[in-house]
């Protein structure tokens, strides 16, 4: 196949710290290792490593990958005004660009979370193939999290986003929960492709102890929840199952921060073995993977599939056992039980979280074995493997395109 000009739309991408961001500079380095790519990303505004002063336009240039930004605002994300600003302007800014640009595939992921619409009339308007990256369902996960009351707007967004996804040629999710939610709002399942997020299997070498004792605090068996606190995780399980545990000498650290912290430190107030630390440098992950006996990966009942936590792969690859507290719908249950690499538990049920902890307080073996099972597990979602599927998908995009013409 002669190389292809991608367009990439996504309005974060690094020095943005955003899960997505990562994940948008991965895919794009993929594709430009055969292909001729254009990031239409905007100012950085997401934690950046690095904060750029106003422009208008800015462009970068790396072998077969340009990263165009425009110059959008960089309020804190923290307020929603200040989002939906940063949100507005860039895709006020990003439109005219991308008409200008001329791709032979317009490929979108969900930031922000109309990208998608916006992908695929840019793509309508150009006469070319849409690929649809969905790494969060909207408007779904806006009605869950409260930020979006059902009603006239809500089912404006659901009725485009479905004429999206329709339109795409290819959508490309994160688990099998998201494919069967996405088949059930009428797209063909022959058309939704599950790329996972795996990560490279890091070598299983020496840790820094002192991050390990920092984390673990002398605790007997200690649960780590590391990652992003959103409104999708069950908190309120995990601490009720937390004071339960308090006495059997089990500590729930939290490591990171998220819109729901401030709510999670309050219910936690007076629980001496629930500690809160923030992010720790990337040169440290393996030291957290290792302090945890369990990792937990949470969603809550009804969410399934509209969120797939991209944390569980990390979990995965460093072999550590899970702790999944999601209904039997969600993929890390499936995963869990499957290949018996970790515990589930009913999001609503603290008992049942407590109960599943306590036995395996005496098992160590069994935890043992479930972190081998994880280390498996992983190795059957290479990293290079599920990139390779990715641009598989985009040229077989474009080749469908080119068999109609």
């Amino acid at each position: 196949m002669h190389p292809l000009h991608v367009l990439l739309l996504n309005e974060y991408f690094p020095p943005d710290t955003a899960a997505t961001a990562k994940n948008a500079a991965v895919v794009a380095k993929a594709l430009a290792e055969r292909h001729h790519v254009t990031v239409l990303a905007g100012r950085p505004s997401y934690d950046p490593s690095e904060r750029h002063r106003a422009y208008l336009f800015r462009r970068e240039k790396e072998g077969n990958l340009a990263i165009e930004r425009v110059g959008s605002t960089t309020f804190s994300r923290l307020r929603m005004r200040g989002r939906l600003a940063n949100y507005l302007s860039y895709l006020a800014l990003t439109v005219p660009r991308a008409l200008s640009v001329n791709p032979d595939v317009v490929l979108a992921m969900t930031d922000p979370p109309i990208e998608g619409i916006v992908g695929a009339s840019m793509a309508k308007f150009l006469s070319r193939p849409f690929v649809y990256n969905i790494r969060d369902l909207y408007p779904d996960m806006a009605l869950a999290g409260g930020v979006l009351r059902s009603g006239f707007w809500s089912d404006l967004w659901e009725d485009s986003h479905r004429r999206a996804m329709l339109q795409a040629a290819r959508v490309i999710v994160l688990g099998e929960d998201m494919r069967e939610c996405i088949a059930k709002k009428g797209v063909d399942p022959a058309r939704i492709v599950v790329v996972r997020d795996a990560v490279a299997l890091p070598e299983l070498t020496a840790v820094n102890e002192v991050i390990v004792r920092e984390i673990q605090a002398g605790f007997r068996f200690v649960i780590v929840h590391a990652g992003n606190l959103g409104f999708y995780g069950a908190w309120q399980t995990l601490i009720g199952a937390a004071r339960m545990l308090e006495s059997k000498g089990v500590g729930l650290v939290f490591i990171g921060d998220g819109s729901m912290k401030k709510q999670i430190q309050d219910a936690a107030q007076g629980c001496r073995s629930i500690r809160f630390l923030p992010f720790f440098p990337a040169s440290d992950i393996p030291a957290v993977m290792a302090a945890g006996d369990l990792h937990v990966v949470s969603i809550k009942r009804g969410l399934e599939g509209v969120v797939v936590p991209s944390k569980l792969y990390n979990i995965l690859a460093y072999g550590r056992p899970i702790l999944a507290i999601a209904t039997e719908k969600a993929e890390v249950t499936r995963l869990v039980h499957r290949y018996e690499c970790g515990i589930a538990a009913d999001p609503e049920d603290a008992t049942q979280v407590s109960d599943a902890v306590q036995g395996l307080l005496q098992t160590p073996e069994r935890l043992e074995h479930m972190g081998r099972q994880a280390r498996a597990l992983a190795k059957t979602y290479d990293k290079l493997s599920e990139l390779r599927k990715f641009v598989a998908v985009i040229e077989e995009a474009a080749e469908q395109r080119h068999m109609k013409d």
